[in-house]
């Protein structure tokens, strides 16, 4: 089950909040639905994640009981150890397997294949954070096992994240959540990001598709520039719309989610696009990791090598192949790039020249994070950058492109910038009255409200277009 479908939109949410606001047992109520919305999806791994978080909780209530240092040590390693290992098992091990089966002949190692259990890389980093931020006693370990499943299960993170911390939602999860006042922000919140997946996410995907689907000797240099553009805008809408539906569903039930874009695409140097992309996942490895390992602290050398073990985990945490590693290892190189030089170039240079550069390298990046093979990502590359394969059209990239597709694609440039936030400024929308918990997380200069006929439109078109097509994955669900 996903946000964007009918099930969810008019089953499944409606009867857990009627459920959560008219039961005194708020938290039960949102552990139970969090429980069905994942055996929906997953069933039998139910149970591996129920291990995992009573396994933590056991463990980190050991650990905060004991005095000796070293044995904290010994108990952090032990918990990091087992999510990893679980981590590890499930997404890697074929990976390493085969890897190495090519690499020496004869290995006896057997080909495996497990099925991915859905979110395990957010939730295995949320209990990590759990764990660590313990460990260094950030917050106090939770003595409530159903609030700490209940922080776990959230079934609006649980799939695709944000990364929520612990500390973040642990006073909301004691608080009295009968309050619905964030009801109708959660609204709000929740139709933006369901029109930015159904209304352009889905309806370029069949451009990306197309693109990514022909041999690379066969791509010519429009289609493969268009299939580059309409894949950017889907990982963007599709991801960035997900997030906000998250969100949403958060405020719905009385909890205040991190903030996990801001609108990256305008950026003018890979260093600020990943402060404004993916958020809480860059947020997470400069805090578990890169600091950890020292950061910039300790000279040039061991900066370098942090920002590129950063990046080399980035890559990995996305999927177990060898695109994801050289996709984040090609983010890393230009974060070095910038930090030798390039930055005070690009501080000088044009505000549309340093845009460009961004762009254009991000765009590159998702060549490779798209496609299936390295041979692959290589030749669609070629096939950008190769004049030589400029001509009109082929009749198979123009036959998708009718006035959905363009639509959606001049829906998803205009507004992969703050139009939207200007145009609202502009014509005076109110803003939501202050509130620090808002401000603090998701836009430090407020947020307007939109027009209800605004969000009817939205909500209302997005259901039809559901209704009638049965093109509908989250890009995530796979990582």
């Amino acid at each position: 089950m996903v946000f964007s479908s009918i099930v969810f939109v008019f089953y499944f949410l409606p009867v857990v909040l009627i459920g959560y606001y008219a039961s005194g047992l708020r938290t039960g109520v949102l552990l139970a639905a969090s429980a069905a919305f994942y055996v929906w999806g997953e069933g039998a791994y139910l149970f591996l994640l129920a291990a995992l978080i009573c396994a933590n909780y056991a463990g980190v209530r050991v650990m905060s009981g004991l005095s000796g240092q070293g044995a904290r040590r010994l108990a952090l390693a032990t918990l990091v150890t087992l999510d990893l290992g679980v981590l590890g098992l499930f997404k890697y091990a074929g990976f390493l397997a085969g890897n190495l089966n090519a690499l020496i002949p004869g290995s006896p190692l057997p080909e495996i294949e497990l099925a991915l259990p859905l979110g395990i890389s957010f939730f295995t980093f949320q209990l990590i954070s759990y764990v660590a931020d313990c460990y260094w006693r950030r917050v106090e370990p939770e003595r409530d096992l159903i609030r700490f499943a209940t922080y776990v299960l959230m079934f609006p993170h649980l799939i695709a994240g944000p990364i929520v911390r612990f500390a973040d939602i642990r006073d909301e999860l004691h608080a009295d959540r009968r309050r619905t006042r964030r009801l109708g922000l959660g609204i709000q919140y929740f139709i933006v990001g369901l029109s930015q997946k159904v209304l352009v996410a889905n309806a370029v995907a069949p451009l990306a598709d197309h693109a990514f689907g022909l041999p690379p000797e066969k791509l010519d240099l429009a289609t493969a520039w268009l299939g580059a553009l309409a894949y950017t805008l889907q990982i963007y809408f599709d991801f960035g719309g997900y997030s906000n539906m998250a969100i949403g569903l958060a405020f719905m039930l009385g909890f205040t989610f991190p903030k996990n874009f801001d609108y990256p695409y305008i950026a003018r140097s890979i260093t600020e696009f990943w402060r404004r992309w993916h958020i809480s996942l860059s947020s997470w490895f400069r805090d578990y990791v890169y600091i950890p390992l020292g950061g910039n602290r300790r000279g040039l050398a061991v900066t370098v090598r942090n920002l590129l073990i950063v990046f080399l985990l980035t890559g990995v945490w996305h999927g177990a192949a060898w695109t994801f590693v050289v996709w984040g290892l090609f983010h890393g190189a230009f974060l070095l790039i910038e930090r030798f030089g390039l930055s005070r170039v690009l501080e000088a240079a044009p505000r549309p020249v340093a845009h460009l550069y961004a762009l254009l390298v991000v765009m590159a990046g998702w060549v490779l994070f798209r496609a299936e093979s390295l041979p692959q990502a290589l030749g669609y590359l070629h096939a950008m950058a190769d004049p030589s394969r400029a001509g009109p059209l082929p009749v198979d990239t123009l036959i998708l492109l009718d006035a959905e597709l363009l639509a959606a694609v001049a829906a998803g440039v205009v507004f992969a910038a703050p139009t939207l936030p200007w145009l609202l400024q502009r014509i005076g929308a109110p803003r939501l009255p202050a509130s620090p918990t808002i401000e603090a997380r998701l836009d430090t200069q407020g947020v307007h409200v939109l027009a209800t006929p605004v969000l009817i439109a939205g909500l209302l078109l997005s259901i039809a277009v559901l209704a009638g097509t049965t093109l509908n994955p989250f890009l995530y669900f796979r990582f």
